[in-house]
């Protein structure tokens, strides 16, 4: 059985649910994504998810990220002089923004660069994982395919089988590569003395995530297996949820001109006429362009919905909810609750603004989740959408092709629309 969370509950329920270690178990529903993902840092739990998120949080800390900024800025130049090929004409912004936010998450925590031949398998690996989303639905509404053992011969199990050889297959080339690498030329040490105290152990100072994991094989914390499955989840979640967020940002800003221009406008403070490229600094300035995203993420989570199982009797106001339930916690429907939100479905990013947050509940926005299992790189995420919406808006005017009321949004793990969303980059 299971009861939901988001429309009628209030937040201090959520609270009380996802603010613990108590009930960091997924529900049921997750297991289908054992195939793919394993015991990776999504679907573990206990001790086991206590030492994974030990070791790969340093990978994650803000003096790190600065070292990720300078791949992340180049990567936003490609994206710029992508679109600028496009001459004005309208553009389905998904499959780019795709390849943005998949070659990000590869140069920065894999620390590999994906090579012409990874740069074909990417596409692949891309097209693949939108069908294991879509594969994911269909067992979860088929009860009979619940059934590992009937699911395993069925047609769509034996499509999923074949998309995740091709996710496996680019992931392990990653893997390969970065060892390969390390074995001939050392780690890529990150050295800043003062920030010793955010690492347990000097030599933590990596500054790629996969190297964390390369050093603490050497120390008998993870093997193979744990290394494939960690890759296979950050592969997955650090590029897929983001350009979603990124999609439907640029969707949101094309449509609202007003709300474009005042963004133009902090960019004009910042950087004047250069053209020179952003720094950490820079996108730390960009405090409307924040709240901006901040607001097309509560409007269009990436992750519309999350799921726990209660590991014991919880209290909600008047009801007992036993053990053993699943928790279903629908954040798309919680961010448009109209006496968290009034006029929810408005776009507004003076909602951010740090004078109008005073009074809101701290769960009732929780696009990376909230608690203990928040989503390690959701500063990571932020960076990289700051630094692609800033480099897109200095160089374009976004005009509107597909609005909000075009969107038909599908059930799947990421909140996809079923179409195309198109966008229009005017050159400035």
């Amino acid at each position: 059985m299971f009861f939901c969370l988001g429309m009628h509950w209030n937040t201090f329920s959520l609270q009380t649910i996802i603010s613990t270690t108590k009930h960091n178990g997924k529900s049921h529903i997750y297991s289908f994504l054992k195939p793919w993902l394993q015991d990776g840092l999504l679907l573990s739990n206990g001790l086991k998810w206590q030492q994974r998120r030990k070791i790969l949080t340093p990978a994650f800390h803000f003096n790190i990220l600065r070292k990720f900024h300078a791949s992340i800025a180049e990567n936003s130049q490609r994206l710029v002089e992508t679109l600028d090929i496009a001459g004005g004409r309208a553009v389905d912004v998904i499959p780019l923004l795709s390849e943005f936010t998949l070659n990000s998450i590869c140069e920065t925590a894999m620390g590999t660069r994906l090579s012409e031949e990874l740069s074909d398998a990417g596409k692949s690996y891309k097209a693949a994982i939108y069908e294991l989303g879509k594969l994911l639905v269909q067992r979860v509404t088929r009860i009979y395919l619940h059934s590992d053992f009937l699911f395993k011969y069925s047609s769509i199990g034996k499509i999923q089988e074949k998309c995740l050889d091709t996710v496996h297959s680019l992931t392990r080339k990653v893997i390969r590569e970065r060892k390969e690498y390390v074995e001939k030329n050392g780690f890529d040490i990150y050295d800043d003395e003062e920030d010793d105290s955010i690492f347990l152990n000097k030599k933590r100072k990596k500054t790629a995530m996969l190297d964390l994991m390369i050093l603490a094989q050497k120390d008998n914390q993870i093997d193979d297996d744990g290394i494939q499955e960690e890759v296979d989840t950050f592969m997955f979640e650090g590029h897929d949820t983001t350009a979603a967020g990124l999609t439907y940002c640029l969707m949101l800003l094309a449509n609202h001109i007003h709300i474009q221009n005042k963004i133009y406008e902090e960019l004009q403070e910042v950087f004047g006429d250069s053209d020179r490229t952003a720094t950490m600094e820079d996108l730390t300035k960009l405090r409307y362009l924040e709240c901006c995203i901040k607001e097309s993420l509560r409007l269009y989570p990436p992750v519309p919905f999350i799921s726990r199982t209660l590991t014991e009797d919880v209290r909600l106001g008047e009801y007992t909810i036993p053990k053993g339930i699943y928790c279903h916690i629908h954040i798309y429907d919680l961010h448009r609750r109209e006496d968290l939100y009034p006029n929810s479905t408005k776009f507004s990013p003076e909602r951010f603004l740090p004078e109008n947050c005073t009074d809101r509940h701290p769960f009732a926005y929780i696009p990376f989740s909230a608690g203990p299992r928040n989503c390690i790189g959701q500063k990571f995420a932020l960076i990289e959408m700051k630094s692609a919406v800033s480099a897109i808006l200095r160089r374009f005017k976004l005009a509107p092709v597909t609005s909000p009321e075009d969107l038909t949004l599908a059930a799947d793990l990421v909140l996809r629309n079923n179409e195309p969303v198109y966008v229009s980059f005017i050159r400035r």
